[in-house]
Parts: structure tokens; sequence; C-alpha cells
């Protein structure tokens, strides 16, 4: 049987930072991860990056390339009625910035600083199993080519997500979920084309929502609103491209360079929170624990706040055999997830067509625009949100 300190179950960019964080302070971790390493670099994610993110990265010596190769961005702007609203970012917000970089990115390089460690990581470890993390012996079990193997472990970390194994262990009367499914998807591609701005463009038009953003100079991403039952097949990139020139103002429209797709998916939206994030020595993190619409950029800066706060009380534990900070972990995370939560939902509901909405709604959410870009507050209070709220 192997023995560490923590396990952590996932190898996605929340379950790589913890543990990268807790080697470096000489804690010994392992990551078991189901799939394989190809897999999950070949997962197409998020791309913006948080300010609190970034100096995460940076705290932990992981953005040498992210400094060389990311685009920094100070606004962003909001499309309705035919007209392009700028959002100062940085002069609403203290000078804080959001960071254009791929979460495939973040991935990488964290998966090279594990690689450079020479800390245990295993990829396709298959039959994952959570044991005795009611009490202070946890064990997990998994099998690799055949062999099972056991781990013992002081604690769990569950950030293997949505669909993983940590949230599933939980007895279901100890958890409460909260849940809204959207009832719209976005069909999202990726192209070699430039960008048609230098900043995101937010949009939202009769025929419904629209998001211009990029992963680099050189590499678009774009997305618009779609029923949930649409087939990717039905949406050539000509017709894509058709529509996303119709939901956006008329200089955008004719800024937007076309260009074959190498990627293209449709992802449901939905706001998602369990509760509590702890379970006896068994920690939620990341996605496992949380899943926001995309429309705010919350998801991976959500899971890397929750890795500080937990790695900070693996820290406390370890080194100084307090348990205060594991203690207040759910509650601290929690907190700030659900204002991440709230300000994904109120974006989401401010930009897109709903199905049912009625021409009442329609005029609440054209006046909730209008305040919006007419009030220095309400921008003050969307750029605070939207550049990351304090850890």
């Amino acid at each position: 049987m192997k023995r560490v300190q923590v396990a952590i179950i996932g190898a996605g960019p929340s379950g790589l930072m913890l543990g990268h964080i807790l080697h470096r302070a000489g804690i010994d971790t392992i990551i078991l991860e189901n799939r394989s390493r190809d897999y999950v670099l070949a997962r197409v994610r998020a791309g913006l990056l948080e300010q609190g993110t970034v100096d995460l990265l940076r705290e932990n010596g992981l953005a040498g390339r992210l400094d060389k190769e990311a685009l920094i961005h100070h606004g962003m702007a909001l499309a309705f009625d035919g007209e392009r609203h700028r959002i100062d970012l940085s002069g609403l917000a203290g000078g804080k910035v959001v960071t254009i970089y791929g979460q495939t990115e973040v991935t990488k390089d964290l998966m090279d600083a594990r690689d450079a460690s020479g800390a245990a990581i295993v990829y396709e470890a298959q039959g994952v199993t959570l044991h005795d993390f009611d009490g202070t012996s946890p064990r997990v079990t998994y099998t690799k080519d055949g062999v099972t193997h056991e781990v013992a472990c002081d604690i769990i970390a569950g950030c293997d997500g949505y669909h993983g194994v940590s949230r599933a262990s939980v007895p279901k009367g100890a958890i409460t979920t909260y849940e809204r499914v959207y009832p719209f998807g976005w069909l999202g591609i990726l192209a070699e084309v430039p960008p048609v701005d230098h900043e995101l463009i937010y949009a939202n038009s009769p025929r419904g929502f629209a998001l211009c953003t990029m992963r680099s100079n050189t590499r678009s991403r774009y997305y618009v609103q779609c029923p949930l039952d649409d087939k990717v097949e039905a949406w050539s990139d000509d017709r894509f491209w058709d529509e996303l020139r119709r939901r956006v103002d008329a200089p955008t429209a004719e800024a937007i360079v076309t260009g074959p797709s190498f990627e293209k998916s449709i992802a449901p939206l939905r706001s998602f929170v369990a509760e509590p994030l702890r379970f006896g020595r068994l920690f939620l993190v990341g996605d496992s624990a949380h899943i926001v619409p995309p429309t705010g950029a919350k998801g991976l800066n959500l899971a890397m706040s929750d890795v500080r706060y937990l790695s900070e009380a693996l820290l406390a534990f370890f080194q100084d055999g307090s348990t205060a900070s594991l203690d207040t972990y759910s509650a601290r995370a929690l907190a700030r997830i659900w204002k991440a939560v709230r300000f994904s939902w109120s974006m989401t509901t401010m930009l897109h067509r709903f199905p049912e909405q009625t021409a009442f709604d329609q005029r609440m959410q054209e006046a909730d625009l209008a305040y919006l870009v007419s009030s220095k507050a309400a921008m003050t209070s969307l750029a605070e949100n939207y550049v990351g709220l304090p850890v």
C-alpha cells in the first residue's frame, strides 16, 4: 500500500494547481486521473483569467509562458440595439485586468511542472473509489493496467469535475445541491483568423446572444446562442459566420475575418452548487462542487480560488497541526462561489433571449442594458465582478 499526505482526484487545472502548491511546500501528494494525458489536454475550455488566478500562477512560478504569450485586456464591450459600448474594466476596478490565456495552455504548464517535480501522477486510473473519508484514515483504490492499487492518505481532494467520483461518493443525505439549467446552449468555433477586436464583445440581439473572443492575436473563438437540441452537423462554417454577423453591430460585422473552423461544439449552460464542500477528510474543489454558465468567465477562476483557500488550509494543517482553516474552508469558498454564481446568472439573464420571454421581460432586459451603460455605479459593479472579486 502506498501512503501520501494528500490524494488528489483529477488532473484538471484545480488538481494540478493544488498538487503543485503542496509539493512546493514539501507535502507528499498523488494525483489520480481516469483519462489519458492527451485526452485532458484536448479538452477545449475557457480562456479568460481573473487577476487573482494570474497572481496565483505567478506566486507559484507557473507564469513564465503566460507572461510571454498572454493577451492583457483592460476593457470589454456590450453590443445591443445596433451599438457597441466599451466597459473600462481597469479604470473602474482599481487597475485590475483580465488575461486571455487558454485553459489548455494553463493545463499544459501545470502538467509540465508536475513532470519536472517528479511528484506522482497516474493517468488512466480506472475504478477510482474513495473509502473511509468520514474518519481520520481515508483510502483510495484504483486499477491501472489490470492491477489494483491502494493509497492511504490523510486528506482526499476531489478535483475531478461535475461527473467525477468525488461528489458522487458523498452520502445523499449529507449534501444539498442547487441547480438551474438554461433552455439554450452555446455553439462555439475556433478558427485561425485574427480577432475582430482587441477586446471581448458580448452581444444581445433579437436573434440571440453572441460572443466574440480570442485565444491569441491569430486565433479567434466565437459563440452564438442556439437551441439545446441543435446538432453541430447542421451548422456549416458559412451558416455560423452569417449568423454571427447578424447578431453584432454593423461595424463589428463588417470587420469579422472568416475562415475554416478547426473545432466546433455545442455546450449546454447551467448553474450548479453543492453544499457543503467538506465531508470529514474529503474536500470538494472546482467543478466537482460548482458549475457556472460561461457568460461570466468564472469556471476556471472559481476553481483556482477554491485551490487557494484549500491549499492555505492544508499548509496550516500539515505544518502547524491547525484545523481551523480546514474547518472554515467550505464556508469561505462558498461565500465567493455564490457571488460568482449570481454574477454569471445575471450576465446570462441580461444577454440571452429565453424561449419563454414575454414582451415585458424583453423590455426589462433592454432597460437593464440601457441603465448599465449609462451608470458609472452599475458599470463599476460589473467591472469588479468581471475582473474577479477579492479572495
